[in-house]
């Protein structure tokens, strides 16, 4: 089976027979090199319900994520959406757990399933749980978090019964700060709530900085058990520092996930490229009879906006009276995209898409050659999207519903309407100023 359109990234993957049924829904860090397992002999895997799973499968789609720990909170919320018959895990209602520092005088940091509007601060889903857990154990055996880690009910109002107070391990071995007990002050307390709270926040600079020393020092004293132990928390660090973007699914979700990196995979075969154009920049130019003269360039991550990425430029290029080098300014645009790109460091997009016919793409592409770059380049003129490229003696037409065109066609039309806003805007400073 053909794996080719599948990113090298975070996601999860959805395998369906012929039917179109989904029989099978997995989380990857790397959708190709997961889903790549399935198809290679391997005598050693000992899964009985691998070899009857690949011989149903007809297609597979997949749905980009951000991280490894969205694409595991996406794959729990569909498999107990869709139960797939190949799934065990996840068909109930089971959830990953969250941290809660409790709304209380004197609060508790507790690992729970069920977020509740009890007034608490929740902090995750946490899917890697394990990690987590031995990360916290060694936060309070460092007495970094320093919070009580009694059962017992009680306030300033209500105080703990001194018998419970005698009877508790945690106050005779000093592992708590006993406020039941007055040992702390409340204010004191709270500032300890509240570094806890800063700390699952993500602000965990030192302790990273800390964690990675000690890792060393015990790599290098052949103490390896101990600096697994500092990579683990390391890792754990990673984990609670991850995007997460899936809340609830909405109905159509699956619907439209799919549609959005099935026009990448559609596109990706209609021009013939090497890999899906996951990262997609497309450039526009506008200008009024020369003046105010303005570029923009958009992004598409996996068939969605990633504004982050939206650049807009005055040109510098100057165009003559009564006119406009459409040629020009596409190829000042390009080229200076492509030096940021440069000089920050920035993975290059997998396709650059520009608004215009073959002399916008001759434009571009001399841009590409100045600043000593590959990667691959096509032009959309609107009269009939027709698809130029440098590859194509002819220009490439694609049916109206092809899902890669559409998917072209927003990322030009977002591009123009980007660029348009732009030159609105000085136009009309410029008319102010006069």
């Amino acid at each position: 089976m053909d794996l080719s359109h599948l990113p090298d990234g975070p996601g999860v993957y959805l395998m369906r027979d012929a039917a179109g049924a989904v029989l099978y829904v997995g989380k990857a860090k790397s959708l190709r090199a997961r889903v790549g397992q399935y198809f290679q002999k391997n005598p050693s895997d000992t899964r009985g319900k691998i070899p009857n799973l690949v011989a149903l499968i007809r297609r597979i789609d997949y749905i980009a994520s951000a991280s490894e720990r969205e694409a595991l909170l996406t794959e729990r919320q569909l498999i107990q959406k869709l139960q797939p018959f190949f799934n065990a895990m996840w068909k109930d209602s089971k959830s990953y757990p969250y941290l809660e520092i409790t709304r209380e005088d004197f609060p508790r940091l507790l690992f729970t399933r069920r977020k509740t509007r009890d007034g608490g601060l929740y902090f995750g889903p946490y899917p890697k749980v394990e990690p987590l857990k031995k990360l916290i154990a060694h936060l309070w055996r460092i007495k970094f978090v320093n919070l009580r880690r009694c059962r017992w009910d009680f306030s300033l109002e209500k105080p703990l019964d001194e018998k419970k107070i005698k009877a508790c391990l945690y106050f005779h071995t000093g592992q708590c700060t006993a406020p039941c007990a007055g040992r702390i002050s409340r204010a004191g307390y709270k500032a300890l709530a509240a570094r806890v709270a800063d700390f699952l926040k993500g602000d965990f600079t030192k302790l990273r900085q800390s964690f990675n020393r000690k890792m060393e020092k015990a790599a290098a004293g052949l103490a390896y058990e101990q600096a697994a132990m500092y990579r683990d928390f390391l890792n754990a660090f990673d984990h609670m520092a991850e995007r997460v973007l899936v809340g609830k699914l909405e109905p159509d979700f699956l619907e439209r996930a799919v549609g959005r990196t099935g026009a990448v995979t559609a596109l990706k075969e209609a021009l013939g490229l090497a890999r899906p154009p996951a990262h997609i920049e497309c450039f526009d130019t506008s200008s009024l009879f020369g003046r105010q003269a303005v570029g923009s360039s958009v992004c598409f991550v996996n068939g969605e906006k990633n504004t982050p990425h939206y650049r807009r430029y005055r040109i510098k290029f100057e165009n003559t009276p009564g006119g406009s080098d459409d040629f020009a300014m596409i190829e000042e645009i390009v080229g200076r995209r492509l030096a940021q790109l440069k000089k920050t460091g920035e993975a290059l997009p997998d396709l650059l898409v520009i608004d215009g016919g073959p002399g916008q793409l001759a434009a571009a592409m001399k841009a590409l050659a100045a600043a000593k770059v590959k990667l691959p380049l096509i032009s959309l003129a609107k009269r009939l999207e027709e698809i130029y490229s440098p590859l194509r003696a002819r220009p490439l037409l694609l049916d109206r519903a092809h899902p890669g065109l559409r998917l072209l066609q927003a990322l030009r039309d977002e591009a123009h309407r980007f660029g348009i806003t732009y030159h609105r805007k000085l136009r009309g400073k410029s008319e102010l100023e006069g």
